[in-house]
């Protein structure tokens, strides 16, 4: 066991935040943390963390445990390059392997070998210290630093970029790529999906699958809970109740207890109302008077069941269109949009959209995926291409900044401000649906938490009864009930709907057609989020794909198999053939130079470890010849590491 909390509470002035919670933490398990906004499960890891006090219970903690937490978008803030923030995680190592380089020149030193007891008690001390550097990972330190920053969405970086120059969210991600570096036993996450993309997202999961510690997240993503958890713990109620399984076995476990619960109360209840019928109806009569009595006594003696808790409130909405709009409902041709003269951010965008779809638009971060939707709404013109709604098209927009909001308004002013002719009592019904009642509707914008926000734009949203629905990240700071709410209501939704996500578990539900943006275009790929990465693992294996599996990895991760895809538009199939030609020999020189790297890795491995050898480190010529051979291969190493960074950001 790394770690135990016993009836931990915590308290806000008198009101309790948690109260009892029990939760232990053992080798290698993967534990995922929920519960509603507000539950308190960011507290909880702040106070397991040592960040925040408790009011009550206790926390036991093995004395050799190394525990790691990352708050919530807390990003890096440092004056530090990239690369020197993450070779800051290895100080001991680089300490030590400076001592390393010290003592191997004091060995080269024909006048070391002067007094022998001293050269052979240095040499005992570099053979011990140079076993214990290359156990704990000295020789792959930059091996490690330059996956995960590729991983994380840093290789096409320069790492001497100042981090003092990266935006919040690339902030966030780097210090979530430090903490991986820092592999401690236990790693605390709160919603480390934040600011990612769907490959980031994925390489992650792979990443924290094979993690060697013990992993304690609090997330809202349903299918990173899925893929990597195998313990829930709920709060509800200040409480906490462990489940076995990953996050879809939690909600049967939870459903089932439900209705158990509820069956025995039901039970319960018939057996006191037949009871005290009984005792109504004989108590007053002298032959069955003692029979009444008895069952009164068997009733007043009886533990009575409370009635099972159900689901805590829930947001409850539906959107509805004011009229149906006509059958084609946007033609996009050719878009393209440029911030900067020459580099545009993506260009030959065409797709068409009818009545009733409903379609996902995915691509990396950056690619210009909420741009693309501005050029729909008109908020920005498109640098070249055109763009034509249908007859009877009624748009509204979900933004995922909620930019529209006004942060001096109240909650009660914002909706009756945009629907004035609305009675009031209607607007408070709908805000209540929305979970905002009482003093509630009186809260500023600029006061509310990024979920309370979202539920204000959703329910603007829903009473403009638009037929077409345009969604930027709809589900972001929403929990995960209220995000089930939302796809409730959107799968009864009869318009027509188009959203970025990068909710795969939502994808996966809501999509019945995703388009990918590039740069230079899109592809087109029918049904869900399983759909489409059963589509390009196809794409994949039609290819001739690398030998090694980091190069089939990084190809996935990375999207390289555009060429291989039908593209929509004038594409000649010599064209096409060419960007397929160009492609595997794109692949298969990163194949070769991948081994190379392995090669040359392991012939380093090799002449460091022989250098601790006694009869090498005491000839001196030998040693020599060695120490020039392995810088050597250390530059060759740099040289063909150069070349595979420059091949993966083709």
């Amino acid at each position: 066991m790394l770690l135990q909390a016993n009836g931990i509470t915590k308290l806000y002035g008198v009101t309790p935040v948690l109260d009892g919670i029990n939760l232990q933490v053992l080798e290698r398990e993967r534990i995922g943390l929920v519960g509603v906004n507000g539950a308190g499960k960011s507290t909880l890891l702040k106070i397991l963390a040592g960040e925040m006090s408790y009011d009550g219970g206790q926390i036991f903690k093995a004395k050799e445990t190394t525990v790691g937490y990352l708050a919530q978008n807390s990003g890096l803030q440092s004056d530090s390059s990239i690369w020197n923030e993450m070779l800051d995680v290895f100080t001991p190592l680089l300490e030590m392997e400076r001592e390393l380089r010290q003592m191997e020149e004091q060995i080269a030193d024909p006048k070391s070998s002067e007094d022998p007891k001293k050269y052979q008690e240095l040499l005992d001390r570099y053979a011990i210290r140079s076993d214990w550097f290359k156990d704990q990972g000295g020789y792959e330190i930059e091996t490690r630093i330059r996956s995960v920053l590729h991983g994380m969405g840093f290789g096409s970086f320069s790492p001497d970029t100042s981090i003092a120059t990266l935006s919040g969210g690339q902030k966030t991600r780097l210090a979530l790529a430090k903490i991986l570096l820092q592999a401690p036993d236990l790693l605390m996450l709160d919603e480390p999906t934040n600011h990612l993309d769907i490959a980031t997202l994925t390489w992650l999961e792979d990443y924290l699958r094979g993690y060697s510690g013990s992993l304690l997240v609090v997330s809202h993503d349903r299918y990173f809970l899925d893929r990597l958890v195998t313990t829930i713990v709920e709060i509800e109620r200040r409480h906490s109740k462990k489940y076995t399984g990953n996050y879809s076995r939690y909600i049967e476990l939870k459903a089932a207890e439900y209705e158990s619960q509820l069956k025995q109360y039901e039970k319960q209840q018939d057996e006191i109302s037949r009871m005290e019928t009984f005792i109504q109806r004989n108590l007053v009569r002298a032959s069955t008077t003692k029979r009444a009595q008895s069952r009164r006594k068997a009733l007043d003696k009886m533990e009575r069941l409370d009635r099972p808790l159900g689901d805590l409130k829930k947001a409850h909405f539906s959107f509805e269109a004011e009229y149906m709009s006509g059958k084609d409902v946007l033609h996009v041709r050719d878009l393209a949009l440029a911030f900067e003269q020459d580099k545009p951010l993506f260009r030959q965008v065409s797709f068409d959209l009818s009545r009733g779809e409903t379609v996902a638009l995915i691509g990396p971060n950056g690619v210009g995926k909420s741009t693309l939707l501005k050029c729909l709404i008109g908020t920005l013109k498109p640098t070249a291409g055109s763009l034509q709604w249908g007859t009877k098209v009624k748009i509204g927009y979900y933004d995922q900044e909620q930019s529209e909001l006004n942060p001096s308004n109240t909650v009660l002013e914002e909706l009756w401000g945009t629907y004035p002719h609305m009675e009031e009592a209607r607007i408070r019904t709908v805000l209540g649906n929305f979970l905002f009642s009482g003093e509630d509707v009186l809260k500023k914008i600029s006061s509310l938490s990024g979920g309370e926000k979202a539920r204000v734009s959703l329910a603007k949203l829903m009473l403009l009864e638009a037929n077409m629905l345009i969604l930027d990240e709809p589900t972001n700071h929403l929990d995960l009930f209220a995000k089930e709410v939302l796809e409730s209501a959107l799968m009864d939704y009869e318009g027509t709907l188009l959203f970025i996500s990068h909710d795969r578990y939502f994808l996966n539900k809501m999509a019945e057609r995703i388009i990918e943006l590039h740069p230079d275009g899109i592809q087109h790929f029918l049904g869900n989020y399983d759909d489409y990465t059963e589509k390009k693992q196809e794409i994949l294996d039609m290819n001739d794909e690398p030998s090694e599996p980091f190069a089939r990895h990084t190809l996935k991760q990375e999207g390289k198999a555009e060429a291989a895809v039908e593209k929509q538009g004038a594409v000649s199939f010599e064209a096409e053939k060419q960007a397929k030609r160009e492609e595997r020999n794109r692949q298969r020189r990163l194949a070769s130079l991948e081994e190379q790297i392995h090669a040359l890795e392991s012939d380093i491995t090799q002449l460091e470890t022989e250098m601790t050898l006694p009869e090498i480190y005491q000839d001196y010529m030998a040693l020599q010849e060695r120490q020039q051979s392995l810088e050597e291969k250390k530059s060759q190493l740099e040289q063909i590491f150069a070349e595979w960074e420059s091949l993966l950001e083709d």
